[in-house]
């Protein structure tokens, strides 16, 4: 039998459930304990394995102060073809998305965020962007870098 693999909208609005909670401080044990729901359900909704419903995720808006819209940005889009009855979505989930909803994007964007000096977080992002051998000359680069 074939492992199920999760739908990538499932996937993305998990990573968003996950980057928020973890955002606020808040454990699964107590946002499954505001959605009526185990610590391991808020598991398997973070993973999108289980898809989270329309009222939970209402009431996930509210625990988590955002607006359910929050769930669903920068999300993966609907193909064209409305034909395809499979509900899967085209192209690969956002990598920047999946990174800011890992541990390390978590963390690098709290430590990040408290840097007050707009001058060194610009240094910052040079360094980062040398580092991973991004090019300067870049239309990306250049417009950042004029901000």
């Amino acid at each position: 039998m074939a492992k199920k693999t999760p739908n990538s909208i499932d996937r993305h609005v998990g990573s968003r459930l996950r980057m928020r909670r973890v955002l606020m401080g808040m454990s699964q044990e107590k946002l499954g304990d505001h959605l009526g729901v185990t610590f391991q359900q808020v598991q398997k909704y973070e993973k999108g394995m289980n898809r989270i419903g329309a009222s939970r995720l209402q009431h996930a808006s509210h625990a988590l102060e955002v607006p359910v819209e929050f769930f669903f940005r920068d999300a993966p889009q609907i193909e064209s073809n409305l034909s395809d009855s499979t509900g899967e979505f085209s192209g690969n989930s956002n990598f920047v998305a999946e990174f800011l909803s890992s541990n390390e994007g978590i963390e690098l964007n709290q430590a990040f965020a408290r840097i007050k000096d707009r001058k060194l977080r610009r240094r910052i992002v040079e360094l980062v962007r040398a580092v991973a051998g991004d090019d300067e000359g870049e239309p990306e680069a250049r417009s950042i870098r004029s901000e």
